[in-house]
């Protein structure tokens, strides 16, 4: 027996109940289950209680209700990795932006040649791998193509029924290289605005040693919400002197959106846009207090959401 197949036997015997949640989810990929069955069978499997679509109340409830009902076709665009650039730039600046060094229609095109020493590379249509390269002398590029082209055969979509991943038409791009900080990645601030308004931020550090996730409010006080698995900074880190820009530019990013989180890195003094997403977590990570889950469901009004032909 191969030892990954061990580990995941491990696994599933340490833990159940992720074992059981991630067996759901895996069968509620398949297309010919309807996006409602699928939702509510995956909610129940990682949230352990029944899905209320009928009157949502908390955060990741509103979040199912919105997969199925928020079907605006601009959201399309804004979780494509690519076209989301040209609409930010035409928002607030192409400076905001981060510059895309080449774009390939399949992993079999993509050409080294034309990169520069340090560069990132992902898919414009999926999440779960980027490939850093820092040194093209020891980067690995045969296993960033192989890990790249699985992903271009997958629509995001059915993960976890996220309506606006089902159209995105794949494509790998390359874009320039953000310095990390010390943690060795670029400190993540994830801004989740309601309606266009920010009113929580979460600070993610260390992503790829010690992943840290801090909450504030706008004024940059620390909250004390929390999700499993991800421990608070020793230190809690000092406001960003960006952070009214952040702000300023969320909202006119999220304007008019019932629920999005705008997410920014600052590279040499200078926020840069990392993505715009619909359903944190897919709407399936609870929280330590269910308390905050209600709070932050609060912030979504759903008579602002659109209907499911577009319409306000």
């Amino acid at each position: 027996m191969k030892n990954t197949a061990k580990s995941k036997i491990a696994k599933a015997f340490k833990s159940p109940s992720e074992a059981w949640a991630g067996l759901v989810l895996r069968l509620c990929q398949k297309p010919f289950i309807s996006d409602e069955t699928a939702i509510k069978a995956e909610f129940r499997a990682y949230m352990g209680h029944t899905l209320d679509l009928n009157n949502p109340k908390s955060f990741n409830e509103k979040l199912q209700w919105l997969k199925l009902h928020d079907r605006n076709p601009l959201y399309t665009t804004l979780v494509d990795k690519l076209a989301v650039k040209e609409w930010v730039s035409s928002k607030i600046g192409a400076q905001y932006v981060v510059p895309t060094l080449a774009i390939w229609k399949d992993v079999d095109e993509i050409d080294l040649n034309v990169l520069p020493e340090q560069f990132v590379m992902k898919a414009n249509h999926y999440s779960g791998y980027v490939a850093i390269c820092r040194d093209k002398e020891t980067f690995d590029f045969s296993y960033a193509k192989k890990r790249l082209a699985a992903m271009m055969k997958k629509n995001l979509f059915y993960y976890a029924r996220e309506w606006p991943y089902k159209d995105v038409k794949p494509l790998v791009f390359a874009e320039e290289y953000l310095e990390p900080d010390e943690t060795g990645s670029t400190a993540d601030y994830k801004v989740f605005c309601f309606s266009g308004e920010p009113k929580m931020i979460q600070l993610h550090k260390g992503r790829y040693s010690n992943h840290t996730q801090d909450t504030f409010d706008p004024q940059w006080n620390h909250l004390d919400i929390r999700q499993p698995g991800y421990p608070l900074t020793d230190v809690t880190p000092a406001a960003p002197k960006q952070l009214e820009e952040m702000l300023r530019l969320s909202r006119i990013l999220s304007a008019g959106i019932p629920h999005v989180r705008v997410d920014w890195y600052i590279n040499r003094d200078q926020l840069k846009l990392g993505e715009m997403t619909f359903f944190d977590a897919s709407g399936l990570c609870p929280f330590e207090k269910y308390e905050d889950d209600l709070m932050i469901g609060s912030w979504i009004d759903l008579n602002r959401a659109y209907s499911a032909n577009g319409r306000p």
